[in-house]
């Protein structure tokens, strides 16, 4: 028997896999290709606007996603920089091939996962408790507990216009039986629909009428144990193109025939990544919408044109592809497709991940109604660990809305639920200015202590680095800026007058435009520029940070009152119907869970604070 299986060997079903056996659980990753492990099947890249948090978050649990993603890069890019440090991410284009063969070769070293290639075709459980799986030829194989991470591989189809493929990402196979025996169980499943656009030979794009997007020059990495003679040497470029009037032109002709407007598309599409179809019928007063080239591998001449996303016909395509500017002549290695497959609604789990109505039976990533590599790690992270912990007779890690975007992302899905592919967005946090890419450490490194994923050694190193932070942002306010011609011309440089005698760091930097490194280099002092940014960060937003944890401090008081699992909201009275119903569905853990569910209102919350007190009177 294994203490834990995981069946899917995407994004989520590596981390799931690695984090329960490095937790010291016997685990099985089943998988139908060991060489499709962590496949990139639509974008190549990891983070983005609020998804490079996330990978950041994943590597200072212990997870395994970021030092890869770093080592296999070919570009690393902040966004937002312009921006506040709330918004600002890390983002790499990757090798997809190379950052396959690393997870690959990372799940065979691990000691404690066992790769089975095989179909998985039903989940087995008895009054109410999984017990293990079933694959092909009515094989059983027992666990203790049992995570699903399937993807886009349940009930899948691919659709190029009125073509229809049952058949997984790249033609992989797919299966109906493992949605059907999740209904058995009681789960409501929904179609969800996502999609990829063209690959095009390299050799054959004309870039110099494109914009070109370097790498950064001095680049930030997902991971603090990432050396710079561990990433790639010369980054690679990345383009910028635009769709025009033509292009549009030829896709609004051709309308009738695309999977998702011919009636050949059941599922909901992604809201934040639409078809190019969907682009130019939502948004009809855009008369251009950017498209990005971006290299797959350095081992192919293929690039990927990001935000030309289509189930158009391929002649269409062709058409519609060789609009753009530097695509004229180009050659397609392959079209894009749309993909339609089954999912869960997740109001019906945990905020742990396990199935609330069966017991030891977890889910993670697409299947819970997700879109991106990224969230579906972040959520397998979380599955593995809390299958171990409960093996282990533990309570489970779950993770605050103040805490980590994954803690905001399961939160939404469990209280909330989706009705389309869900995507995180930094919108989405109230507290983002509390989580940013360099705090992800301090945030979240003891958990990952604490659970056995992070060593002793490496917790040291990162609590020496908040040690040298924290002493440096303490210093700060007693090293004063000496008046020379170098900081004179400086802060003029800056608009900023340089007048006062006793002007500190720490003031200095709170000023608009004076950037910390800046100083510390005139001053000739060295700090790392990773920490140099965190030191800023903290002193330049002391304020507003100071807010936000006094707000965050009003939904712990919220968050610390929890709600009894066996409490029946029909024996309320006084609750609103949809209030009742609402809560009788999601069965929220604490008041603050309840407080954020839809439908419910502040009177409810309000009754159930009375009912509870009065339960303890």
């Amino acid at each position: 028997m294994y203490d834990v299986i995981v069946v899917g060997g995407g994004h989520a079903g590596v981390e799931a896999a690695s984090a329960a056996a490095r937790m010291g659980q016997k685990t099985a990753l089943f998988t139908l290709n060991i060489d499709r492990i962590a496949a990139m099947p639509c974008n190549p890249s990891i983070g983005g606007p609020a998804k490079g948090i996330v990978v950041r978050e994943i590597e200072a649990l212990g997870g395994v996603m970021g030092k890869i993603a770093d080592k296999t890069a070919l570009q690393f890019r902040i966004l937002n920089s312009s921006k506040g440090p709330g918004v600002q991410c890390l983002r790499v284009q990757s090798d997809k091939l190379a950052y396959s063969r690393a997870m690959r070769d990372a799940v065979l070293n691990e000691p404690g996962i066992e790769i089975v290639q095989k179909m998985v075709e039903r989940v087995v459980a008895e009054d109410g408790v999984a017990t293990g799986i079933m694959c092909a030829n009515e094989e059983f194989i027992p666990a203790k507990t049992v995570i699903i991470t399937s993807g886009t591989y349940m009930s899948s189809k691919i659709m190029l216009s009125s073509t229809v493929t049952h058949s997984g990402p790249e033609g992989e196979p797919t299966t109906n039986k493992l949605s059907e025996s999740l209904r058995a169980l009681g789960l409501n499943t929904f179609r969800l629909k996502t999609g990829t656009p063209a690959r095009i030979y390299t050799d054959s794009i004309d870039f110099s009428k494109t914009i070109l997007q370097p790498g950064d020059e001095a680049p930030y990495y997902f991971s603090n144990k990432t050396k710079k003679e561990d990433v790639i040497k010369e980054q690679y470029p990345c383009y910028l193109t635009y769709t025009n009037e033509e292009t549009h032109k030829i896709i609004a002709a051709n309308l009738d025939k695309s999977s998702m407007y011919s009636g050949v598309v059941e599922g909901v599409g992604a809201r934040y990544c639409p078809s190019i179809e969907d682009k130019i019928v939502r948004f009809a007063d855009k008369d251009r919408h950017q498209i990005f080239l971006e290299p797959e591998s350095a081992e192919l001449d293929t690039t990927y044109a990001q935000g030309l996303s289509s189930s158009l016909p391929e002649d269409v395509q062709d058409q519609m592809i060789r609009t753009v500017p530097g695509l004229e002549t180009c050659r397609v290695q392959a079209y894009g497709y749309a993909i339609e497959y089954d999912a869960i609604d997740p109001i019906q789990l945990k905020p742990s991940l396990e199935i609330m109505t069966v017991e030891n039976l977890f889910t993670a990533g697409q299947i819970n109604g997700t879109s991106g590599y990224e969230e579906a790690a972040g959520q397998g992270l979380i599955a593995g660990i809390n299958a171990a912990l409960k093996n282990q007779g533990k309570e489970p890690l779950i993770l605050k809305r103040d805490e980590a975007y994954i803690g905001v992302m399961l939160d939404d899905l469990v209280t909330k639920g989706t009705l389309e592919p869900y995507r995180l967005l930094t919108s989405r946090a109230e507290y983002r200015l509390l989580l940013r890419h360099d705090n992800a450490y301090r945030r979240l490194s003891h958990f990952g202590h604490q659970i056995g994923l992070l060593s002793d050694d490496e917790y040291e190193m990162i609590e020496a680095d908040i040690k040298e932070i924290d002493a440096f942002i303490e210093l700060s306010d007693t090293i004063k800026i000496p008046h020379t011609k170098e900081f004179e011309a400086y802060f003029e440089s800056k608009n900023s007058p340089f007048t006062a005698h006793d002007l500190s760091i720490k003031d200095a930097i709170k000023r608009p435009g004076v950037e910390l490194l800046d100083v510390l280099n005139i001053l000739e002092m060295d700090v790392r520029h990773d920490l140099a940014f965190q030191m800023q960060v903290e002193i330049k937003y002391e304020g507003y940070i100071r807010k936000a944890l006094k707000e965050a401090e009003k939904l712990h008081q919220m968050e610390n009152i929890k709600l009894p699992e066996t409490i029946d909201y029909d024996k309320i009275i006084n609750l609103s119907i949809e209030g009742r119903q609402r809560l009788q569905m999601v069965m929220p853990l604490t008041v603050g869970q309840a407080s954020r569910i839809s439908g419910v209102n502040p009177a409810d919350i309000a009754i159930l604070a009375m009912t509870l007190k009065q339960k303890e009177a």
